[in-house]
């Protein structure tokens, strides 16, 4: 896995790096004003606001302790007990970090704001007739115009927390609570997949990483948390599907690649990673062409639901498009923004994921296209695994770049790449000296949440 010259290469792809992010904030501060980006601390969206609070504690004692024992307790847990023990580090890193902003900032009131989704959910009494008449709200100058992140999201995000109330469980508390446990569970639907693609030495490296990952910062209480869990699951079901050769699983999987077309407009993108996953799994669909089948019925599920309460998933994002360049996105500059939103991505997934991902294009370089398409059949096991990591890794990276170009994340993808970053932190795995890298994570995550006001 590594060569003599590996770790000061790294060095040098994460100093690049945070070039890129100086860069940014130098650009953001001084070329432009606050009208031309519409963030408070270019790049991020938040204020410049140094301050402690109850969760201080809690999250330096996780973070050193991840840092410390982690690599050595990922390698030896069973591994049926060190899926949950990633959750139960990833829910106490975010929850720790959401409360050093204490419960009311931090977790209670960030989906109650104006412009998130609690706002309308007395609006929701009827829900088939709300759904029927959604698109009558997207755009600004339409009656009741709808939120922004409510306009801007399919209904099955707002209709998450309109349920959610209806059971009982309403309020800023309980949405940010739901929000926090489902969105900490993305990294076990990482760790799934890449045991079941690659192999369980490389999942076992990633752990702690996905566990201690600086998107925690807005994992907790940023809705996109809650979406980026359920693609990845989606993600991961599919990979169970392929490798298990099961309907079920591929079922499972379409029905959930459904939901978050539903969540999210942008995670349409997912598919990118979708085929990875099957060029990877290939031989397993050949022989079962029934996983492709059970994939794209599950996958019709939640479409096919939604369109016949009498919502229109493609003229919403037509109007969406208008929408967003009624607000911000027509002011916000796209030669700003396209590259400084990779500036927010180093600061979601920090600079071990940097050198991570240089690790990884350096196997893929160094491989033959083959040893993706076959598993490695001309290769050792364990290098073929490394590939096809690698492989897997630059799909959520072409994925990334690909809303990036797009224009239509200008801004905010803090929040908005969540789902996306979780599989770059995946090539972390290649990374020696684990406790350093993973001492950078947890210090660039804690110096982001101490000093920032962050929108999430």
């Amino acid at each position: 896995m590594t060569r003599p010259r590996s770790f000061p290469l790294d060095l040098l792809a994460a100093t690049a790096a945070v070039l890129l992010v100086v860069a940014a904030v130098v650009v953001g501060r001084t070329v432009y004003t606050y009208d031309d980006l519409i963030v408070g601390w270019p790049p991020l969206l938040g204020r410049w606001d140094p301050h402690l609070g109850p969760g201080t504690p809690a999250a330096v004692l996780v973070a050193a302790g991840v840092a410390a024992y982690g690599p050595a307790v990922a390698a030896r847990l069973p591994w049926r007990a060190l899926l949950p023990a990633a959750w139960g580090t990833a829910l106490a890193w975010t929850w720790s970090l959401a409360l050093i902003d204490g419960w009311e900032r931090g977790v209670a009131g960030r989906l109650t704001t104006s412009q998130e989704y609690l706002s309308v959910v007395d609006r929701w009494h009827d829900v088939p007739a709300t759904l029927r008449d959604f698109n009558g709200h997207i755009l600004l100058h339409s009656p009741d115009n709808w939120p922004a992140h409510v306009a801007g999201h399919p209904p099955g995000a707002t209709l998450t927390y309109v349920l959610l109330d209806r059971i009982g469980l309403g309020g800023g508390g309980w949405a940010g609570a739901l929000t926090i446990t489902v969105g900490a569970t993305a990294c076990v639907a990482v760790l799934v997949a890449v045991r079941a693609l690659t192999g369980e030495r490389l999942a076992r490296r990633a752990a702690p990483f996905l566990a201690l990952a600086p998107a925690a910062v807005w994992m907790g209480t940023s809705a996109d948390g809650y979406f980026a869990a359920v693609a990845a699951w989606a993600v991961a079901l599919l990979a169970l599907a392929v490798t298990r050769r099961s309907p079920g699983w591929a079922a499972g999987s379409g029905l959930l690649f459904g939901l978050t077309c539903y969540l999210s407009y942008g995670l349409t993108l997912f598919a990118v990673i979708a085929a990875a996953v099957l060029v990877l799994g290939r031989r397993g669909v050949r022989a079962r062409p029934v996983l492709l089948a059970a994939l794209l019925a599950g996958a019709a599920v939640v479409p096919v639901a939604f369109t016949a309460a009498g919502f229109d998933w493609w003229e919403a994002y037509r109007l969406l498009v208008t929408r967003y360049y009624e607000g911000a996105a027509g002011v916000r500059p796209y030669a700003y923004w396209v590259w400084a939103n990779l500036a927010c991505t180093v600061l979601i997934t920090g600079l071990a994921t940097v050198a991570g991902l240089r690790r990884a294009g350096g196997v893929l370089l160094r491989r033959r296209a083959g040893d993706v398409r076959t598993g490695g059949e001309r290769a050792d096991g364990e290098r073929a695994g490394e590939v096809r990591l690698a492989f897997l890794v630059a799909a959520g990276l072409l994925a990334l770049l690909a809303a990036d170009l797009s224009g239509m994340s200008k801004a905010e993808t803090e929040r908005i790449w969540l789902p996306f970053a979780l599989w770059l932190l995946a090539a972390c795995a290649f990374l020696t000296r684990p406790r350093g890298w993973l001492t950078a994570q947890a210090v660039l995550a804690l110096l982001v949440n101490h000093l920032v006001a962050t929108g999430w």
